[in-house]
């Protein structure tokens, strides 16, 4: 559903931006890119694993589908129709 695409987003942009400020303020402080690179890799490795399975949080609103229609209804249509004159050559 698009309610559950829209909430996993955001959970996704989220978590991604805060282990990005916290990894940048922590490497700063003890002057190590590797500890930012951590970080980050370990807010997305989160963020994966919190949107990507189906979790049931996100699928609260199916969509409604249509109908199947039966296949008879198909085969009267088509045979109502005058067949088509090609062109002689």
């Amino acid at each position: 559903d698009y309610k559950g695409q829209k909430l996993a987003e955001q959970i996704f942009q989220g978590i991604i931006l805060v282990s990005a400020i916290i990894g940048f303020i922590y490497g700063y402080i003890t002057e190590q890119f590797g500890w930012t690179v951590y970080i980050v890799m370990a807010g997305f490795v989160l963020s994966c694993l919190l949107t990507l399975p189906p979790w049931p949080m996100y699928r609260r609103n199916p969509l409604q589908w249509l109908p199947v229609q039966e296949s008879g209804a198909e085969e009267k249509k088509s045979a109502d129709r005058k067949p088509k004159r090609h062109a002689k050559s």
